[in-house]
């Protein structure tokens, strides 16, 4: 499965893993032998329906779901800040809402990000993030998101992650293929 489905593809634990409930943001072990169905695979996390609630589970451990993890992320030795500051972007196109088939990047979350050197080379990611709304329980799993994910690239050594509520978001920040996707056009 590849990414979001109106169906929802049948799945058995087979080692107990970490998840996150949805929307709370509780994490909680998943253990071996649960039965499930993945309802949403993007991002290179997994969306999944286990007894009437939804789980996140990460892709470092979609081994448990009997997945595939992410191929790890490279970089080339001349890679200019450009370059690096791409990828950045398209790691962020990989963070999604558990409950939302749409990336954060698409939904218009991304306020900001930008990058400074250290004397050795290595990078810093300054990225301001906000939520489709305040209360939202995935809060602060997005921002772990977000951070592990551009820590994911090599020569970034960190990335600074803030959740931000000014300016408010409103549909009108989202893209128009992530209106189109979520039949807010």
């Amino acid at each position: 499965m590849s990414g979001f489905s109106l169906s929802s593809e049948p799945v058995t634990l087979v080692r107990d893993c970490s998840a996150v409930m949805v929307p709370q943001g509780e994490v909680v072990t998943l253990p071996a032998g649960q039965i499930g169905y993945i309802t949403q695979a993007l991002g290179g996390s997994f969306t999944v329906y286990v007894e009437g609630n939804l789980f996140r589970v990460a892709g470092d451990d979609a081994d448990a779901l009997g997945k595939d993890r992410p191929i790890p992320i490279e970089v080339p030795p001349d890679a200019t800040d450009a370059d690096v500051e791409k990828l950045a972007w398209d790691q962020l196109r990989t963070v999604f809402d558990p409950e939302i088939p749409v990336n954060v990047v698409d939904l218009g979350l991304v306020y900001d990000l930008s990058m400074e050197h250290g004397e050795s080379g290595e990078r810093k990611v300054y990225v301001k993030l906000t939520l489709t709304a305040p209360g939202c329980g995935m809060g602060d799993i997005l921002v772990d998101d977000a951070r592990t994910k551009l820590e994911m690239i090599p020569t970034i050594t960190e990335a600074d992650v803030d959740l931000v509520f000014d300016p408010p978001w409103n549909h009108s920040m989202m893209s128009d293929e992530a209106k189109l996707e979520t039949g807010m056009l």
